[in-house]
């Protein structure tokens, strides 16, 4: 006969003596391993985020120019503030950011969404499109603005097709006259961003399960009425992100205004983050850029808990 097996002990068996660990010090445990996780990221970002906003808020309420950068900063206040607004040049730098803006959110985000519509279908062609995009929106800022500039050049290959095609006998100023210039480099940049909002609306798209299609065409629905009542609705989510990072892309838009206009012709392309920079390092006065930069980031700021509440909310409703 065979002894019959012991029965393996229970993992939640005690032994004499010993104690149950209690769920408040479970908690606490977990609590202590979340610190600890997060320890590094909170220790980088009060270095290289924290300290630089404190630094810059600072710095915009002190008189610091060349001489002064590394000695101590007087205190001024809201001086800076007062002298950037009497010269003008924040009050017309906000309104060039703002039609800029306006500009860059509307191209990007019509011309997203029309690339999302038109290359939702798989296939070889739409595969080719979407490497092309990706391809566009990877450029550096820094070759993007050089080829554009070629481009939108008095003697640039569109200006050649113009005057070849006979629109008019003189080429357009894209890039020199105050009025062209700001659109044309609002353009470049709603070029630069299209490829990202189309990739993200594009997957949004792709969540729309085939049989609804199917049913929208067996109800006599047309290509407009899809996209009416079908795409658009279920892209709807996805907008109000990308909206919010359309508009941060755009307020500090700054490479591809340095590239190709560098603020001109004159203060045309001004724009608040390219205002900063000169009054900062090509005027030397730290203290009147420091204030510049300091709406371009209670801005951005005040996008950012815009964006964060949003996507808290899509999570909560998925």
């Amino acid at each position: 006969m065979t002894a019959p097996l012991a029965s393996a002990p229970s993992p939640t068996t005690l032994t004499p003596g010993t104690r149950a660990p209690a769920p408040r010090a479970r908690t606490g445990l977990k609590r202590g391993n979340k610190l600890a996780f997060l320890a590094p990221a909170a220790i980088f970002l009060a270095l290289f985020s924290v300290y630089p906003l404190i630094t810059l808020v600072r710095m915009s309420m002190s008189a610091v120019n060349a001489a002064t950068l590394n000695g101590d900063w007087v205190f001024t206040g809201l001086e800076n503030f007062r002298t950037g607004f009497a010269s003008g040049e924040t009050t017309q730098a906000l309104w060039r950011t703002g039609l800029f803006v306006v500009v860059v959110t509307v191209v990007g985000m019509a011309g997203g969404l029309a690339a999302a519509i038109a290359l939702r279908t798989t296939g070889r062609w739409s595969g080719v499109v979407l490497a092309v995009m990706v391809f566009v929106w990877a450029l550096p800022p820094v070759v993007n603005g050089s080829v554009w500039k070629f481009l939108l050049g008095d003697a640039g290959l569109i200006n050649t097709i113009i005057l070849k095609t006979g629109l008019t006998d003189t080429a357009i100023p894209f890039l020199y006259d105050q009025h062209w210039a700001l659109a044309s480099v609002a353009f470049v940049n709603s070029w630069s961003v299209i490829p990202f909002n189309a990739l993200v609306f594009r997957a949004a798209l792709m969540g729309i399960a085939p049989e609804t299609f199917e049913a929208a065409a067996l109800d006599g629905a047309n290509k407009w009425q899809e996209i009416r009542h079908i795409m658009i609705p279920a892209a709807r989510p996805t907008t109000l992100v990308l909206f919010v990072l359309t508009v941060v892309f755009a307020f500090r838009s700054f490479d591809l205004i340095y590239v190709m206009t560098y603020g001109g012709p004159g203060t045309a392309t001004n724009t608040l983050p390219f205002l900063g920079y000169l009054q900062a390092f090509v005027r030397y006065d730290f203290g009147l850029g420091s204030a510049t930069s300091v709406f371009t980031v209670l801005f951005v700021i005040v996008l950012a808990v815009v964006y964060a509440r949003s996507i808290r909310r899509e999570e909560s409703e998925s």
